[in-house]
């Protein structure tokens, strides 16, 4: 995934994020931090990644990214991602 100073994704990199969510099993809800709640992460998933496979190669465009790799390291903290 994004590694630190680098400032793009890759297809493959949104691709790869992707693919680990089309294998999980979301929960309904989730507190992604103290500042963001989202209350149908599905939907909320769903709509990132129409917005990652547009803007992942802009680096001004990449907080959708970051937003799925938060979701992505509180579900594998809480033991909810494989």
């Amino acid at each position: 995934m994004m590694k630190e100073g680098k400032k793009t994704y890759t297809k493959e990199e949104v691709n790869e994020l992707k693919k680990w969510f089309d294998n999980q099993s979301l929960p309904l809800t989730m507190k992604v931090d103290k500042a963001t709640f989202v209350p149908n992460l599905k939907d909320t998933v769903d709509m990132l990644f129409e917005q990652a496979y547009v803007c992942y190669e802009n680096p001004k465009m990449q907080g959708c990214l970051y937003l799925l790799e938060k979701i992505r390291s509180n579900l594998e903290k809480n033991g909810t991602g494989a």
